[in-house]
């Protein structure tokens, strides 16, 4: 399973309210008619992206302030594909350009399930939406022992929690991801346990506010 991650942010003058109405709009819209290969999709309120201290690039993007986290789950790449043509397609495509016009500017991350939250059928044992927690892991440029990220989801629930990992580099966004319910965060899982993490890594706990998921 795949999740294609979005963050943005509305233009100076869009009014709040306005973008978010139309970033609600087409995600109803793409669960009327959902694109073959795509599970579901969420929306999240952010106080702070949680990895904008560590841009490096001169993008005038103001990201301390609150902006949105989506995320999409794909079956597969196949499925990016289709959701990246249905979304400016056919009945989609109203929806989308009333979003697109009060748009400020964003940035996306691919990432793949590693372990948890998987039902007998493969699906998510526990809804995108009730994931209101996401602790980012990051790791230096060139540090060694990839493979402890494989580790970062010991302790963790597996059946309310999901571990994911980056697939590719679409921008400077943390290479793990753990998801877990809000009163489960006070219960932190060991493998990102500061203690735990080698020198140069770092967790960042960000809560969410959950706008849509469906």
């Amino acid at each position: 399973m795949l999740a294609y991650v979005f963050w943005h942010r509305p233009r100076e003058d869009a009014p709040v309210d306005a973008y978010e109405e139309a970033q609600l709009a087409f995600h109803r819209s793409l669960a009327r008619a959902r694109p073959v290969g795509m599970r579901c999709s969420a929306v999240f309120k952010l106080d702070e992206v949680p990895w904008a201290a560590h841009r490096a690039d001169t993008e005038a993007i103001d990201w301390g302030r609150p902006g949105y986290e989506d995320w999409y789950l794909l079956e597969d790449f196949a499925a990016l594909g289709v959701l990246n043509e249905a979304a400016v397609g056919r009945g989609h495509r109203t929806t989308h350009d009333e979003a697109a016009r009060r748009f400020g500017g964003g940035a996306g991350g691919l990432y793949a399930l590693v372990e948890g939250c998987r039902s007998d059928t493969g699906e998510l044992a526990t809804p995108l939406g009730e994931a209101n927690v996401a602790i980012w892991v990051a790791r230096p440029a060139g540090a060694p022992r990839r493979q402890l990220g494989e580790l970062l989801g010991d302790g963790m629930d597996p059946q309310h929690a999901s571990l994911w990992r980056r697939q590719l580099v679409l921008g400077p966004v943390s290479e793990f991801c753990l998801l877990v319910r809000e009163e489960s965060v006070f219960d932190e899982p060991a493998g990102v346990a500061p203690t735990r993490l080698p020198d140069g890594w770092s967790a960042t706990v960000v809560k969410r506010d959950v706008l849509w998921h469906g």
